[in-house]
């Protein structure tokens, strides 16, 4: 099951990482998957490095602004999906 987290604020293709505010808690570990608006999927990964503020953090509460460390290229708007199982 796909739970939307939030939506990508910012793509930074050099790094390349997302920022996102989330709408649900992310911890590393997690499973992810990014979509276009129209629903086509973009990427899914496992989150292996996310930061709030520059720093490294393990898990990211819903409300809090954090940046991932992605696979694939994205673009703002396009919606972040939780899997869980």
């Amino acid at each position: 099951m796909e739970v939307l987290i939030g939506k990508v604020k910012n793509f930074y293709g050099h790094i390349p990482s997302i920022v996102v505010e989330l709408e649900e808690d992310l911890k590393i570990g997690d499973r992810i998957v990014v979509r276009k608006k129209n629903g086509e999927e973009r990427f899914s990964q496992i989150v292996e490095s996310m930061e709030v503020e520059r720093k490294k953090v393990g898990s990211v509460k819903a409300g809090q602004e954090v940046a991932i460390l992605v696979v694939g290229k994205t673009k703002k708007g396009d919606l972040v999906y939780k899997i869980e199982e």
